[in-house]
């Protein structure tokens, strides 16, 4: 139960991280076409590894006080608006991790523990995106999908 659990919050942060890190990080990028955000972006850039690494921590430290309030609300009998701060914060941190990451992506790799740690955390992702595609729920929810599909055309 434990397992099933865990593997349905893992599927709902998968789906998330693979449908909004890219077009979220896009979205920001757009951002670039205004000079004064085109010149920050490439002193964010132009950064050395160790200051890319900490550039790129920042708005995880900066977000946490707000999911801090999230989980206030939450315990304070404020179900959705607590939901909503978390969401909000996700979609934020998303946007702009993305695109510092895009940005600083080979400053970071010059880190060998950042890159173990991204590998690691590539493969771990792989090893439960296909534990998730083993279940039964998964395997259905595919059949509805196809199902609809067929339904639309």
């Amino acid at each position: 139960m434990l397992r099933a659990l865990l593997l349905t919050v893992a599927a709902l942060w998968f789906l998330f991280e693979e449908f909004g890190w890219h077009p979220l990080a896009a979205w920001v990028g757009r951002f670039a076409s205004w000079p004064p955000w085109a010149r920050m972006e490439e002193r964010i850039a132009a950064q050395p590894p160790r200051r890319a690494l900490f550039v790129f921590l920042v708005p995880a430290v900066l977000l946490l006080p707000v999911k801090l309030l999230a989980l206030e609300l939450l315990h304070g009998g404020r179900p959705y608006s607590g939901l909503a701060v978390i969401l909000a914060a996700k979609l934020v941190g998303t946007a702009i991790g993305g695109r510092l990451f895009l940005l600083m992506r080979p400053q970071l790799m010059q880190i060998r523990r950042f890159a173990r740690l991204l590998a690691w955390w590539r493969l771990t992702r792989r090893a439960v995106r296909h534990a998730i595609e083993a279940t039964r729920s998964w395997r259905a929810l595919q059949g509805w999908r196809e199902r609809l599909r067929a339904l639309f055309r």
